[in-house]
């Protein structure tokens, strides 16, 4: 510690001899404070190195762009002086005069001179057109072509160009001269040599040299200082000894398990680190205060504050005893001390009993863990008695109440209990097994732990005389195994008792003591506490799926049209909210309906409930899949706006989904919407697979009232429709098109009914612990006999109504149904009257012998027909009464052109008056609506 703190607190003493030479030791120093300055091993050696560095290539870089900079400034000057140059000369006054000479170079060739000498140009030149040279600065130039490109200059058009001519590497503009009639009549270049140029930059080399080097001289000065003033704070130390002395510092002041403090001059705290804090139980504003303002005992701080230094000296703080460490951190005295604390109290009593308490809080620790990991009852009583086994006890029994097995809360205190897990026993059991109801007797240790919820303890079973009585003969057998002590402690949790846990110790383990009875308590409650939150979780797990269950279809309704098999899996964490439903609609039509509500546990549930209610009471209207879909988003947004105005913290519904299908079997036409739900597959009856393309719309809730889409489709007779919540392809271990791929694979091959297909998806499909709860809904499609059903145009014309009513009457004959001829023939006529006087054109009736007879009168009007009082004196309006009153279920659904009445009759004929009670009927309705006072107009529209 001394060594470590005392690295910075001494100074090196001056070399001998250093007295008598005092200039040659200040050169000597001077050399030596250099060599470290530079010296790479040393933290301010490279930081001055890396500034040196980097102002280097920083200067180096501004010189050469410097230079570069000039010697494009001296180019472009280059050319701007060489164009300036040829079109001055070539719009000088007299130009044109001098080229009409019979000898123009003898007047052109002084001027030429003049302009090439004012102008800092090497040549200026002038040629014909043809090339021919005019003027030059080298007179042996003069009438020889000219060499260079001139050709553009020819043409009219200036140029500045770099080339290599006579005078070498040159840049040289051309300028040419036009006379009156815009023709150009010679070519005036002025010529500066790029050795001319380059000479102008190297002129400035040296300036730009010397200020380089004095801005060098000046960074690496500054950098001097700073490195020089880094190297005195670091005491010349390199990175990877002060790494050194960080780690050190750390370690002695933080990791190591004795209390450090350094108290500075004055008596002031400088430092405490956080096992002194402890110790000392310092507050969190120690460091900085006096010694005698931390509330230390006053020896302990007389000691601290004293001029002397101890050794192992021991000190009372508060309740621990402390033994005391105190040098000084200087050899001239004491400006600062360093104090080192250890903790003595009860060193030895406790050193016999340390494994042992380790030992069990490993165990604690270990049962945290692994007790619970599981929500079930059960698995959470085996994982009691494993954790126990063998590191506490030799065997570890646990005892349940049948209701906490249920998932119910017991109502009172009970003996009478089921054994639930065993462990540490093989082969034949010496105590009661797994499963066994056991009936605590009176006198056993088990009715004194349940009636207070304490442990007993039983040191010897031999002398146990309660225990014993139970079961003599198991007893004596249990003693001759060699198992001699118990601890049975009662399972409670929030003051209810749910069970028993029993530890016995056999042959040479130790009998328990009381100490042990302790830990045993602590293991059971812990373990009370998660057979409690499984005890919890059963019970709302069944409760959830007991609503779940109800609120499913409990069977397929009957119908012709599809044959229907379903699965509901829920999840294992959780009831969810998938659900199904089969829902017959008019004219023999089934609407198939799968939905996915967010979440899971009773609030999925009870909204799955609502989602369905909802839609079967949507379906009764019997509107198109999307206008359907299209009501539930606005209910479920509109559920979820009032829950949030109620309590602003609703889960809501928002964020579910559906799929709405229809099923024509007259027509084997499939109508399908889906707000969000995955799009249903068809198996064609050949074994091959299709998964439809449907118009994309948003979950529910979602659609801002958006107008959802559908789709048609055509499937032929005896294919499968597979309609599946996203449970079914997603999974932990794949993504959707890798569970689509999986689907596709179990349900392509031969033929199987709707049944088989269920069992094979599940068994392709289902993983060991799903996640999601998984709804499969499969339906094999049938046709409509094409012998039974019978369709006939009727024109608008009340006297088409008795054709048309004798030719429905015809085919009931031809089908066996004379027994509801009269219901029939009543309820066409007043269905046809009514399309022909209050409907358009087409006019069509269509009949259906289907499980009842489907009267079905279409026309191209939107208005509706409903049932209204008449008058006693109105002499109609009684038409759709008698409709209603002879048909099991009448009604009318809309189609993109008009609408359909249909009305439905039993095959059996029980669902009207017969013919000779037809007169009493309606006298009795009009001794009623005369009654009444009423009225009921069966036509109005």
């Amino acid at each position: 510690m001394r060594k470590f703190l005392g690295r910075f607190g001494r100074r090196s003493p001056k070399p001998p001899g250093s007295d008598h030479a005092p200039g040659r030791w200040s050169a000597r120093r001077l050399r030596r404070r250099l060599r470290s300055l530079l010296s790479v091993r040393s933290l301010a050696g490279q930081v001055f190195l890396l500034q040196l560095a980097v102002v280097g290539l920083v200067v180096v870089a501004a010189l050469v762009a410097l230079v570069l900079q000039a010697r494009r400034d001296s180019m472009a000057d280059a050319r701007n002086r060489t164009l300036t140059a040829a079109e001055t000369f070539a719009k000088s006054p007299g130009l044109l005069t001098a080229l009409e000479r019979p000898d123009p170079t003898a007047v052109l060739q002084p001027s030429a001179e003049a302009v090439r000498r004012a102008a800092g140009v090497d040549a200026v030149i002038v040629y014909r057109p043809d090339g021919i040279t005019l003027t030059h600065s080298d007179p042996e130039q003069i009438g020889k072509h000219v060499i260079g490109p001139y050709a553009e200059a020819a043409a009219g058009k200036s140029f500045t160009r770099t080339f290599q001519g006579a005078l070498g590497l040159s840049v040289i503009s051309a300028v040419p001269v036009k006379d009156t009639g815009n023709a150009v009549v010679a070519i005036v270049s002025s010529v500066v040599t790029v050795g001319n140029v380059q000479d102008r930059v190297n002129q400035q080399l040296p300036v730009l040299s010397g200020v380089a080097a004095g801005s060098l001289a000046l960074a690496a000065g500054g950098s001097a200082l700073v490195s020089r003033r880094l190297q005195k704070q670091t005491h010349g130390l390199g990175p990877t000894e002060m790494t050194r002395m960080y780690e050190h510092h750390d370690a002695v002041l933080h990791a190591v398990r004795e209390g450090v403090l350094i108290v500075g001059g004055g008596g002031r705290l400088l430092l405490a680190n956080d096992e002194a804090r402890r110790l000392l139980d310092l507050p969190e504003d120690a460091e900085r205060r006096h010694v005698s303002a931390l509330g230390l005992n006053a020896d302990l701080a007389g000691l601290l504050t004293s001029d002397r230094p101890a050794t192992d000296e021991v000190h009372l703080a508060a309740d621990r005893l402390l033994a005391v460490n105190k040098r000084f951190t200087a050899a001239q005295g004491p400006a600062s001390v360093v104090v080192t604390l250890r903790d003595t109290t009860e060193l030895q009593a406790l050193s016999g009993r340390a494994e042992t308490a380790r030992r069990r809080l490993e165990l604690l620790y270990d049962a945290g863990v692994r007790i619970g990991t599981t929500l079930d009852v059960t698995r959470t009583a085996e994982e009691l008695a494993e954790v126990a086994v063998p590191r506490f006890a030799d065997v570890v029994t646990v005892e349940l109440l049948d209701p906490v097995l249920q998932g119910e809360e017991p109502s009172g205190v009970s003996t009478e209990m089921r054994r639930t897990a065993v462990v540490g026993l093989e082969g034949d059991h010496l105590l009661y097994p797994a499963g066994k109801l056991i009936r605590f007797g009176a006198a056993h240790p088990m009715a004194a732990g349940a009636a207070d919820g304490r442990a007993v303890l039983v040191e010897d079973l031999s002398a146990a005389e309660g225990w014993r009585a139970q079961d003599p003969d198991r007893a004596r057998r249990v003693l001759d195994h060699g198992i001699h002590s118990l601890i049975l402690v009662p399972l409670r949790a929030r003051g209810v008792v749910l069970g028993a846990a029993h530890y016995w110790r056999a042959n040479a383990s130790a009998p328990f003591e009381e100490e042990d009875v302790f830990f045993a308590e602590e293991l059971a409650a812990r373990a009370a506490v998660c057979i409690d939150n499984a005890r919890r979780y059963t019970r709302e797990h069944t409760m959830a799926v007991t609503l779940q269950r109800s609120l499913l279809p409990s069977r397929v309704p009957e119908q012709t049209a599809l044959e229907v098999a379903y699965r509901y899996l829920p999840a294992r964490a959780g009831v969810g909210g998938d659900w199904f439903d089969v829902i017959p609609l008019s004219g023999a039509r089934v609407a198939l309906v799968v939905g996915d509500v967010v979440g899971h546990g009773l609030h999925a549930a009870a909204t799955m409930g609502r989602l369905r209610t909802a839609v079967h009471n949507f379906s009764v209207l019997d509107i198109p899949p999307e206008e359907l879909l299209g009501r539930v988003d606005e209910l479920v947004a509109q559920i979820d706006s009032e829950e949030a105005a109620v309590d602003g913290e609703g889960q809501g519904i928002t964020g579910a989904t559906c799929l709405y299908a229809v099923y024509d079997p007259a027509s084997g036409h499939l109508a399908v919407a889906t707000a969000g739900h995955p799009g249903p597959a068809v198996v064609r009856p050949d074994g091959t697979v299709d998964f439809p393309e449907l118009p994309v719309s948003p979950p529910l809730g979602l659609g801002a009232g958006l107008p959802d889409e559908s789709a048609e489709l055509t499937v032929p007779e005896g294919s499968r429709l597979v309609l599946y919540t996203d449970g079914l392809i997603e999974d932990r271990d794949r993504d959707l098109d890798v569970g689509m791929a999986a689907l596709r694979d179990a349900l392509a091959g031969p033929d199987r009914s709707p049944e088989d297909t269920c069992a094979v998806v599940v068994d392709a499909m289902m993983t060991d612990r799903p996640r999601d709860d998984i709804a499969l809904l499969v339906a094999r499609t049938h046709r409509l006999d094409p012998t039974r059903v019978a369709e006939w145009q009727v024109p608008r014309d009340p006297a088409a109504v008795a054709p048309a009513r004798a030719a429905c009457l015809r085919r009931l004959q031809e089908w066996g149904l004379e027994q509801i001829d009269f219901a029939a023939e009543l309820v066409l006529s007043e269905l046809i009257t009514n399309a022909i006087r209050y409907g358009t054109e087409p006019i069509t009736v269509r009949l259906l012998r289907d499980r009842t007879l489907i009267c079905e009168v279409s026309d191209c009007s939107s208005t509706s027909p409903r049932l209204r009082r008449a008058k006693v004196t109105d002499e109609g309006g009684r038409g759709l009464f008698l409709v209603a009153r002879f048909a099991e279920r009448w009604g009318t659904r809309y189609m993109p052109t008009g609408k359909v009445i249909w009305a439905e009759l039993s095959l059996h004929g029980g669902a009207g008056p017969s013919v000779e009670g037809l007169a009493e009927f309606l006298l009795d309705e009009e001794e009623l609506l005369s009654g009444e006072g009423g009225e009921l107009n069966g036509t109005a529209r």
